[in-house]
């Protein structure tokens, strides 16, 4: 699929889905929300991808809905307020549930949805000069995008009403130091640095990335019994997958395993 608003440029088993619309410092307006999704579900469902990268193009890597759209469309402001974060929510959604890894790499500012899109992926990676920044409450807005789903989850609740009120930005050694960031490099190694982890992690096991990933996002609402059953069942499961064997074997004979996801 062509796509104005999104590059996708896949190579070497890494998907890398940047958000392009660098004028507006990759603003979310219909037509990128719609282009987000369709570009997700591709990264999804090409089995030649392993790893999926989200960037933004030039200065940005997303400001947040767009609040120029947003005022050509204060005539009917309730109803295009639930178009868009519906559309954008299925990218969300999918992001979450789909067995592949997903990696943030937030090259500037990070504001309102954008900040909501970082908190998604399964990894989050800052250039120094990137920002965090809720943004809602500077336009009487509400957190979309889970935004209040994972945020408490990450840095508590208390700490989550900080920033979204009293601190309300964050910069990216600050993001780390409050556990949403996983690592910050300098502005001219982030991609690189982003690509040398999506390398590491094409070489691992798709089936066991995807299933540890699972079990993470399960555990939220499991008790401590149920959870541990739940692990049992998908270690069980792995032994009869040639990934396991290989790995095993790999293990015994002291060699690197190789993969294939089977």
């Amino acid at each position: 699929m062509k796509y104005k608003t999104i590059l996708l440029d896949i190579q070497g088993g890494i998907a890398t889905l940047t958000l392009n619309r660098p004028d507006n410092y990759n603003a979310m307006n219909l037509e990128l929300a719609g282009e987000l999704h369709q570009a997700v579900l591709e990264c999804e469902q090409n089995v030649s991808v392993r790893v999926v990268i989200i960037t933004g193009a030039g200065k940005a890597f997303c400001a947040g809905g767009d609040v120029k759209e947003f005022h050509q469309n204060l005539s009917d402001a309730p109803l295009y307020l639930k178009k868009l974060p519906t559309t954008l929510h299925k990218s969300i959604s999918r992001i979450c549930r789909m067995p592949k890894p997903v990696i943030a790499a937030v090259n500037g500012v990070a504001a309102g949805g954008g900040f909501s899109l970082t908190l998604a992926c399964d990894l989050t990676m800052a250039a120094e000069s990137a920002k965090f920044v809720p943004a809602y409450s500077e336009i009487a807005a509400r957190p979309d995008l889970g935004m209040t789903f994972f945020l408490p989850r990450l840095i508590g609740a208390k700490k989550a009403f900080e920033l979204a009120f009293v601190k309300k930005i964050l910069t990216a050694q600050e993001a780390k130091e409050w556990g949403i960031v996983n690592s910050v490099v300098p502005d001219d190694q982030l991609i690189p640095e982003v690509t040398k982890i999506a390398k590491q992690l094409v070489d691992s096991s798709g089936l066991a990335i995807g299933s540890t990933k699972r079990l993470f996002q399960i555990s939220q609402s499991q008790t401590l019994e149920s959870q541990m059953e739940n692990e049992t069942e998908f270690i069980s499961r792995a032994g009869g997958t040639g990934d396991f064997k290989e790995g095993v074997t790999a293990f015994v004979e002291r060699r690197k395993p190789v993969f294939k996801n089977k």
